[in-house]
């Protein structure tokens, strides 16, 4: 069956790029490598063989793409955002905020190292231990965890591991309503906020 989609003849995402920061975009063996540097440090991405054009072009960065269906829609402005995400990285920076939630076993993290170490949850003997990425600075306060950096995948992800890994599942996994119409179980690490390490 043909395919009848319709395609955008040409379509054109920009990114703005601020004072200080700077940017180059370059093609290596047909991958699209973007290296963002600012007052925070420097970050550098290879997205992969993508279908679309990209470069910098007064002061901002210019990516294209022609005959566009939805695929290529969806990508450059998924491309666009991660580089938004870079330029606040080296700028601003991301800080990951997860809270500690438990109700009769008190949960313990700390900081081991280049290790995140969380024990007692549900009660448990054995301990959950994480590895720190590199890049990535984490405070530990009574009730917070505070994960921060300026490569927001990195980041991000790290604080996703830690949700993870305090998350019941399978035959574990305790009824919503809990026993007799309670919450049920609701211990674990959540993320509850994100915003800039510099306002």
């Amino acid at each position: 069956m043909a395919d009848t989609m319709p395609r955008i003849p040409y379509l054109r995402e920009e990114v703005e790029i601020p004072p200080g920061v700077q940017v180059e975009v370059r093609q290596e063996n047909n991958n699209l490598i973007v290296k963002v540097k600012g007052p925070m440090g420097e970050i550098e991405k290879n997205f992969g063989f993508v279908p679309l054009l990209a470069h910098v072009e007064d002061g901002k960065v210019v990516l294209e793409t022609y005959f566009a269906k939805k695929f290529e829609k969806a990508l450059i402005g998924t491309i666009a955002a991660r580089i938004r995400n870079m330029i606040q990285g080296v700028t601003k920076g991301w800080r990951y905020k997860l809270k500690i939630v438990y109700s009769h076993f008190p949960i313990m993290v700390k900081v081991q190292g280049d290790k995140l170490v969380i024990e007692n949850f549900l009660g448990r003997k054995d301990k959950i231990i994480l590895d720190i990425p590199k890049g990535v600075k984490v405070q530990v306060t009574k009730d917070d965890i505070i994960v921060e950096g300026i490569d927001r995948d990195i980041v991000s992800q790290f604080a996703a591991n830690i949700e993870e890994a305090t998350t019941l599942r399978g035959d574990e996994r305790p009824c919503p309503h809990g026993r007799e119409g309670g919450p049920g179980v609701l211990d674990g690490i959540y993320v509850y906020a994100v915003e800039p390490i510099k306002k």
